[in-house]
C-alpha cells in the first residue's frame, strides 16, 4: 500500500548537491550522481554505499541510468561528456563520449541496451552505439532552448525530449 512515508534513513555521502538517481533493473542498487563530480551505487535495501565512488568526471554529473541488463551505468557530466561504467570493477569502458560542445543534462539507454541518447545544454540530442561509443548519424536539433530532458519510447521506436521552449516527439 503506499504511504508517502519515506522509507529507511536519506542516502548520505556526497559532499554536494545530488543531480541525478536511478534505480538497476532489478530494484537491488540505487545509482547517484552529483555535484562533487562522482557517482555512488547504493544498497537499495540497506542505504549502505557499495565499493568506492566512481570517479572520472571533471564536471558535475548531471544524469545517471543503468544500461538494461544492470551490467554498466553511463552517465552525462558538465565536462561535456559522456561515461560508460563496468558495474562489477567500477572503471569506465573506453574512452568518454565526446561530441557536445555544451554540458551534458541529460542520459538515457534504448530498452534493448544497444543505443545511447544523451541531451545538452547545446540544444541537439545524440544518439551513440553502446558497444563501440561512435556517434550514429547527426546530432538531432530542433530546440531552441536547452535540453533538459530525454527518455526512450518503450518500443525503441522513439525519443521525447524536454525542453525550456517546447516537448516534442521525434521518430
Amino acid at each position: 500500500m503506499l504511504t508517502g512515508e519515506a522509507v529507511g534513513n536519506p542516502l548520505t555521502g556526497h559532499t554536494t548537491y545530488l543531480t541525478s538517481i536511478a534505480y538497476s533493473p532489478d530494484g537491488r542498487y540505487i545509482i547517484s550522481g552529483s555535484g562533487d563530480n562522482t557517482i555512488r551505487i547504493w544498497d537499495a535495501e540497506t542505504g549502505t554505499t557499495i565499493g568506492n565512488p566512481l570517479e572520472g568526471h571533471t564536471g558535475w554529473v548531471r544524469s545517471v541510468a543503468y544500461s538494461p541488463d544492470g551490467q554498466h551505468i553511463i552517465s552525462g557530466s558538465d565536462d561535456n561528456t559522456i561515461q560508460i561504467w563496468d558495474v562489477k570493477t567500477g572503471t569506465t569502458t573506453g574512452k568518454p563520449l565526446e561530441g557536445h560542445t555544451d554540458l551534458v543534462r541529460s542520459v538515457a539507454y534504448s530498452p534493448d541496451g544497444h543505443y545511447i541518447i544523451s541531451g545538452s545544454h547545446d540544444k541537439t540530442i545524440r544518439i551513440w552505439d553502446a558497444e563501440t561509443g561512435a556517434v550514429v548519424g547527426k546530432p538531432l536539433e530542433g530546440h531552441t532552448f536547452i535540453i533538459y530532458s530525454i527518455a526512450y519510447s518503450p518500443s525503441g521506436q522513439h525519443i521525447i525530449s524536454g525542453s525550456g521552449d517546447i516537448c516534442d516527439l521525434l521518430p
